[in-house]
């Protein structure tokens, strides 16, 4: 099972850090990814980590503002997202792959987490 959190309300150039732990299972086992989707629009690839080399990729309109990493001592992947903008406003979902790839390919994910909420706005 994937717990999200660390969704709220922040000003345009705020920051936050989602969590995405992991109950169950190892998260260092898997490529875990953070996804999110705003309303009438469809689901974004926002970043991913590998398994194996934690190598990382982020989508075009993240890169250089949000980080992934990995705490495998606390078995949670986090995001942290710096200046935000209103346009990041989403629900933002993180998912599992045990093939361990880091991808952004949403239906190769086997496991989701519920989503967290992520509001931009002054």
């Amino acid at each position: 099972q994937l717990q999200a959190s660390g969704g709220g309300l922040v000003q345009p150039g705020g920051h936050l850090r989602l969590s995405c732990a992991g109950s169950g299972f190892t998260l260092d086992y898997f490529a875990i990814a953070w996804f999110r989707q705003a309303p009438g629009k469809e689901r974004e690839g926002v970043s991913c980590i590998g398994s194996t080399d934690d190598s990382t990729n982020y989508g075009d309109s993240v890169k250089g503002r949000f980080t992934i990493f990995r705490d495998n001592a606390k078995n949670t992947v986090y995001l942290q997202m710096n200046s935000l903008k209103p346009e990041d406003t989403a629900v933002y979902y993180c998912a599992a792959d045990p093939r361990g790839i880091a991808t952004m390919t949403p239906h190769l994910y086997e496991y989701w987490g519920q989503g967290t909420l992520v509001t931009v706005s002054s």
